[in-house]
């Protein structure tokens, strides 16, 4: 993907290691308490990760996290303690493409257990979202697509595949496969907190499935292109003002396109997210005269959450979507 250039400052370290770092809970935004208690320590790169970790470690992980809650993860930096820390690890759990100076920090690392969500299932390519939409059908897309490898070499493969529950369900079972090696007193309690988890991605499958099939529209205007897998799973189409990159400004072709788009297919709603600036898609309602909504890329979660964990955000996800779309 193309990497937003937003510069974020690095984690601030926190004073646990003076407290005693056998008191904190077994899931901490500070990456300073890996490597030193009795359970099998996980180093989690962000929000998607960090759940994966904790609902299948159960009572046997200590995680920590290196992405603090409502910090915006994509251009994180790390601090040297940070990098020095991961190495005491037991594993570190990452989604690797998505944050450079992770994947940097852990190809130097020495952790022993290095799982990268993203060779656990399938990455696609979404293209050039922000122009993706055609009205010409599937074969228009394929030539468009083509056009594109050609004129401007291969695109980025798109990282947000946790907001596909599908995707997110095989990668939970591969983490499960990695601790049950790592770990393996623990092994049959990894696989029993697996399976309960696939039970609760299966039902959200179950649920958009239900709640997306009937809708007087399919097409959904987004701040920042993190929606395709959900869109390509369910039948919709993702419309993104700013493509991969939120906080750019849109051009003034773009404005119009989209403000004739909304009319073209029926769009209600803009959708914003919680942890970037909500200005350019507020803009374009106004000026289109459409409603304005909180869509969660669930990058983080923060007391603006419409929910306090994955499936809590996916179920305000779905409810969103629904309204917007008109669902029948």
């Amino acid at each position: 993907m193309n990497v937003r250039r937003r510069r974020i400052s690095g984690i601030a370290v926190t004073a646990a290691t003076a407290l005693g770092l056998g008191t904190l809970s077994a899931c901490s935004s500070d990456s300073s308490a890996a490597g030193n208690t009795d359970k099998f320590d996980v180093v989690a790169s962000f929000y998607p990760m960090e759940y994966l970790a904790e609902q299948i470690g159960g009572d046997h992980v200590n995680v920590t996290t290196l992405t603090e809650p409502g910090q915006e993860p994509h251009d994180l930096e790390l601090s040297a303690k940070q990098t020095a820390r991961m190495g005491e690890a037991d594993a570190v759990l990452y989604l690797k493409s998505l944050q450079p100076a992770v994947d940097e920090a852990i190809a130097q690392s020495d952790v022993k257990t290095k799982i990268d969500a993203a060779s656990l299932t399938k990455l696609e390519d979404h293209g050039n979202v922000e122009h993706d939409h055609d009205h010409g059908g599937e074969e228009h897309a394929d030539e468009h697509a083509e056009e594109e490898h050609s004129e401007g070499g291969e695109h980025a493969l798109d990282p947000h595949v946790w907001l596909d529950p599908v995707k997110y369900a095989e990668i939970a079972q591969g983490v499960a496969e990695s601790f049950e090696k790592a770990d393996p007193d623990h092994a049959d309690d990894y696989r029993k907190n697996a399976e309960a988890l696939a039970k609760k991605l299966s039902g959200l499958d179950t649920a958009y499935k239900d709640g997306l099939k009937n809708t007087a529209t399919k097409v959904f205007f987004t701040n920042h292109a993190a929606f395709g897998y959900l869109a390509e799973r369910y039948g919709l189409t993702q419309e993104a003002i700013n493509g991969l990159d939120p906080e750019s400004e849109p051009s003034p072709a773009r404005i119009k396109e989209l403000q004739q788009e909304a009319k073209a297919d029926g769009v209600t709603t803009v959708f914003y997210e919680t942890l970037v600036s909500d200005k350019t898609a507020k803009t374009l309602a106004k000026d289109a005269g459409l409603k304005t909504d909180v869509l969660d890329p669930l990058e983080g979660i923060t007391d603006k959450s419409k929910g306090e964990d994955y499936v809590g955000v996916m179920e305000a996800n779905l409810k969103a979507l629904e309204t917007a779309l008109g669902a029948k």
